[in-house]
Parts: C-alpha cells; sequence; structure tokens
C-alpha cells in the first residue's frame, strides 16, 4: 500500500496538516479498500501546534519508508530548519520519494536545496520571502500548485486540497479522485490560479451565482454550448456572464467548458472502453481532432496514451508499494490560470 508520511514539527499550520490527513486517509479504491496508509511523524514525540500540543504515533524514521512526503505549512518561516529533518527529506529525495509542500511548507523544502533550478509556489503573502530567501527557485505566485514530477509545491490552504487530489488522481485515476473530491465538498479541479485570490472581489450578489448554470453545462457538455446560449440559459449578457465568470472561476466561460470536457473525457477513458471517437462527441467536442488538440494542451498527452496509462495496470501500485510513474508529461503540468 502506498504509504504517505506527514511532518509535524513545532509551529505546523493546523489546517495544513488536517488536508492531506483527511484527503489521504478516506480515500477508496473500487474494490473498496483504503488508497493510502497515513503516518503523522513528528520531529519530536510532542509537537506544538498553536492552540495545542500534538502527540505523534511515529517519528521521523518513518519517512525512509514512505512513498510520499508531505511538508505542511508553518506558522514562522523565519525559524531554524531541525537538521535531522533536511537530513530525512534529502535522504529521501535520493531513494526517490515523492515530495510535497503545502502553503509556506515550501520553505522547509526549499531549505534542503532539493527545489533549487526548479519552479515552486507558495501563499502568495509569502512569495516575495521565498524568492528573497532562495533565488535559485523560480517562485511562481499566481497558481495553484506546480507539479515537478517527484517534487511539489502548493499555494495557500485550499490549494492544499487541489494538491492533494492531484496526488490521487496521479496515483489512482480520476475516478477515484473525483470520490475524494466529493467527501471534501469541492471540484476534483479548480479553474484559474491563487492570483484570483490576491486582490478583493466584491461579494456576489444574494442570488447571482453562478452554480445551476455550472451544474447545467456539466449536463449538457454533449451539447454545442456557445457563449450566446449560456447567456441566454443564465438570462444576462453575454457581457455581463464573461464578467461574472471571471468574478466566479476565475476563467472564461468557454475555457471552463473546455475543462469540464476534458475532465469527463478522462473519465470517459479510464472507466469505459469506448472509441475515442466516441468519447469525443460524448463530450461535445465537434471532431476527434479537436478533442486530441484540447485534450492534448490540457493533459498533456493524447487521449490513447491515457488510456493504456490508466487501463493497463499502470494506476495501481508496483509490486515495491511505489506509485506507478506519471504519464508522459503530466509530471511538470502546473495549475495556473487559463
Amino acid at each position: 500500500m502506498h504509504t504517505v508520511a506527514i511532518v509535524a514539527l513545532d509551529g505546523v499550520v493546523p489546517f495544513d496538516l488536517s488536508i492531506p490527513t483527511e484527503v489521504f486517509g478516506r480515500v477508496r479504491l473500487p474494490d473498496g479498500g483504503p488508497g493510502y496508509a497515513v503516518r503523522v511523524c513528528g520531529v519530536t514525540p510532542e509537537v506544538h501546534a498553536g492552540a495545542f500540543v500534538l502527540k505523534t504515533r511515529h517519528g521521523l524514521g518513518a519517512l525512509a519508508r514512505a512513498d510520499t512526503i508531505i511538508l505542511p505549512g508553518i506558522t514562522d518561516v523565519s525559524a531554524p530548519v531541525p537538521p535531522r529533518l533536511l537530513t530525512a527529506l534529502r535522504a529521501a529525495a535520493r531513494r526517490g520519494t515523492r515530495i510535497a509542500s503545502i502553503c509556506s511548507g515550501a520553505f522547509l523544502l526549499a531549505a534542503t536545496g532539493l527545489l533549487d533550478g526548479l519552479r515552486a509556489t507558495t501563499h502568495w503573502l509569502a512569495s516575495e520571502e521565498l524568492a528573497r530567501r532562495h533565488p535559485s527557485i523560480h517562485v511562481d505566485p499566481n497558481v495553484l500548485y506546480v507539479d515537478n514530477g517527484q517534487l511539489l509545491t502548493s499555494a495557500g490552504a485550499a490549494a492544499g486540497l487541489d494538491l492533494c487530489l492531484h496526488l490521487v488522481r496521479r496515483d489512482h485515476g480520476s475516478a477515484v479522485a473525483a470520490d475524494a473530491a466529493r467527501l471534501a465538498v469541492m471540484p476534483l479541479e479548480r479553474d484559474g490560479g491563487q492570483s484570483q485570490f490576491i486582490t478583493h472581489v466584491p461579494p456576489t450578489p444574494e442570488g447571482a451565482s453562478l452554480e445551476p448554470l455550472l451544474r447545467w453545462m456539466e449536463d449538457h457538455l454533449h451539447r454545442p454550448l456557445t457563449l450566446q446560449a449560456l447567456a441566454r440559459k443564465a438570462a444576462m449578457s453575454e457581457r455581463t456572464l464573461s464578467r461574472r465568470f471571471r468574478e466566479q472561476t476565475g476563467t472564461t466561460p468557454l475555457q471552463w467548458l473546455l475543462h469540464a470536457r476534458v475532465r469527463r473525457a478522462q473519465h470517459l477513458l479510464e472507466t469505459t472502453r469506448q472509441p475515442v471517437e466516441a468519447v469525443a462527441e460524448k463530450v461535445g467536442f465537434g471532431s476527434p481532432t479537436t478533442f486530441r488538440e484540447h485534450f492534448q494542451r490540457f493533459v498533456t498527452t493524447s487521449p490513447l496514451a491515457y488510456r493504456r496509462a490508466f487501463q493497463s495496470g499502470t494506476k495501481s501500485l508496483s509490486a515495491g508499494g511505489r506509485s506507478a510513474p506519471p504519464l508522459p508529461g503530466a509530471p511538470r503540468r502546473t495549475r495556473a490560470a487559463s
């Protein structure tokens, strides 16, 4: 079974610690079995986490047996990183262990030197400080997460959910990840990046939520939906709809629609044997060629390659207990604004 080790040290952000604990701990495979074994590993037996103190069952020695290590955020990014933790993380990286940080946990990962020369992100409030402290890291404050394959970083707070669901999808496919997303009461993928949260957006007037329209769009992906048709359904002008869409989703109506169609196509490719042409038609692409172009753009691989990867058994864990290699190109995909 794939083991996820979540590191807890003094000053850990409780919310960031709870996200991977809950997401990975509740994942269930199609046969009903657990998708992960979750271990909270303390740098010390007792960890001070603000309003309370944690007693951990596992120490840093458990990182040597982990397939994935998660570094939650810390409240004080200027606090020295325990040398024992740095040594354990570097040793894990040499073994090929996947390491991911949530929010200001990027400062812990950056302190190892493993992110040097790579793109990374953190909470937008801390991005300038991360770039100042580690100039060799290409800090991108505008994305929800960055996936470099073995090393991943996420932005603040709820972006940790996006990152964890992304990892579930890499390990077990979109169907299992979609179930995990439903348990977390959030979409499997959010459009846009954290730049949409940096400036204040006026609150949506009561009754002006696009949620009913988004649900309707999900139910009618097979139809040739146009901006004019969507505006008519929403009973507003095309200009107003586009503005509301940008405010509430961080992207345009047609970009959101393309993402939704590709997500539905991924699910069909994983769970059915329908020909690519039939999948293209069911999700509303006008032709197989158009479907392949958009699928390649969003998933960075072809529909056939995606199907082979997820229907040939590679989404299962290998004999050694580690997750199968991700799709070609997918490890370096970044969830950025469209």
